[in-house]
């Protein structure tokens, strides 16, 4: 009995120990981050200016929470992180193929990101941590790719279920004229029908080029958005949808009209907020702003999420075996902490990550979605997004 009982102390200790120290060597689980980013204009707002990081220090934030679990599962994670323009993109995932990456994290647009999962096809799992068009998750999804960026659907349906419970149905869209401006405005459309709100008045707001930033914008500006927005039909809120980042930032509290802002500025949907507290958010934000010595974005979290799903999955599937953790991950056992009050799954019929939205402001998070009374016979967060009846996925 004593000899047993001497055993058993003996294999927890050893359990108890790193890999390292127990004589053993580490399972190398290997992944890369793949940022393409765009050359285009500055965004409206100095402070909005990418860092040199964006999504990088989540992802290295990510490989330091995995190895913190996996020291004691007898597995070391990496990451690679690759820059590439819409031009050498491919190049590049040509070369981590090469290389013989299995889990690869895409930060691209829709178009790049969806030539980037043809080009995988079953050579790897792509976690796409920006894309938000819901054609990807639609008609042009493929069986490759988690989507850890919420859809547009999500976060249009995130924002109408809190402006439904706040009781103000009437909307005046105003989007803008490129094409992710375009397919957002739909989104809204799409959210308005499926909650009961009415869109009373859309108006186009022409991007005509020119200087983003001068000196005396502001005073163009001041002279320009109410007029604009002048003779509006009645209306509870102005919704913009403006992901090219071309005039929303200027809307608030110089509409013609005493009306709050949301959408693209004001009241905006997110997947995460610097200054998101709830559910250990404030341990979250604390270890990523001594990491990277700035606050969170979207983009850190949602690199940052892509793989602690993988490191998750390793953990809990106890396997280094890129097969095992990919069958894994889009099992129906899988779930992942997100700092969002609840586990985090990835839907079967698109592969979209169910997430919460955030509704924020620029120093606080407002709400956050789905709102209680939005009910779902499986899972509440299927209240955001498209649900498996009305998906045109088909893998």
């Amino acid at each position: 009995m004593l000899k047993g009982i001497v055993g058993l102390l003996a294999g927890a200790a050893a359990l108890a120990q790193p890999a390292a120290a127990q004589g053993t060597d580490p399972v190398l689980i290997r992944a890369a981050v793949l940022r393409v980013d765009d050359p285009g204009l500055p965004p409206i707002s100095r402070l909005d200016l990418p860092p040199e990081d964006l999504g990088f220090a989540g992802a290295r934030l990510a490989i330091e929470d995995n190895d913190t679990t996996g020291q004691f599962m007898g597995q070391d994670f990496e990451a690679v992180e690759v820059t590439a323009s819409p031009d050498t993109a491919e190049a590049e995932m040509a070369r981590l193929l090469d290389e013989g990456f299995e889990f690869i994290v895409v930060m691209a647009d829709d178009a790049i990101t969806l030539a980037l999962a043809d080009q995988v096809g079953d050579q790897a799992m792509v976690f796409n941590a920006l894309a938000r068009g819901d054609n990807l998750r639609g008609a042009d999804c493929r069986f490759n790719t988690i989507h850890v960026a919420p859809s547009r659907a999500m976060l249009a349906d995130g924002l109408a279920q809190f402006l439904m419970w706040k009781n103000w149905p009437d909307w005046f869209l105003i989007h803008g004229s490129h094409p992710q401006d375009q397919a957002m405005a739909e989104a809204y459309r799409t959210a308005a029908a499926k909650f009961g709100a009415r869109i009373v008045e859309e108006r186009l707001y022409e991007d005509t080029g020119g200087a983003r930033r001068t000196d005396s914008g502001h005073v163009q500006v001041q002279a320009q958005i109410p007029v604009f927005t002048q003779r509006a039909e009645d209306h509870d809120i102005v919704i913009t949808a403006d992901e090219a980042d071309v005039f929303a930032a200027y809307l608030p509290y110089l509409t013609w009209d005493a009306r709050p802002v949301a959408g693209s500025a004001g009241l905006v949907p997110r997947s995460w907020h610097p200054a998101m507290e709830a559910w250990g958010g404030t341990q979250f934000q604390s270890r990523f702003e001594r990491l990277a010595e700035r606050p969170v974005r979207e983009e850190d979290y949602q690199a940052w999420l892509s793989l602690r799903i993988l490191g998750e999955a390793a953990t809990r599937a106890q396997s280094g075996d890129p097969e095992v953790l990919k069958e894994f991950i889009l099992g129906d056992d899988f779930d992942v902490a997100g700092f969002k009050g609840q586990a985090l799954t990835v839907r079967d019929w698109d592969h979209q990550v169910r997430q919460p939205i955030l509704l924020t402001t620029g120093v606080l998070t407002t709400s956050v979605s789905p709102q209680e009374q939005y009910l779902h016979q499986t899972s509440q967060l299927d209240t955001l997004g498209v649900d498996r009846p009305e998906t045109q996925c088909q893998f």
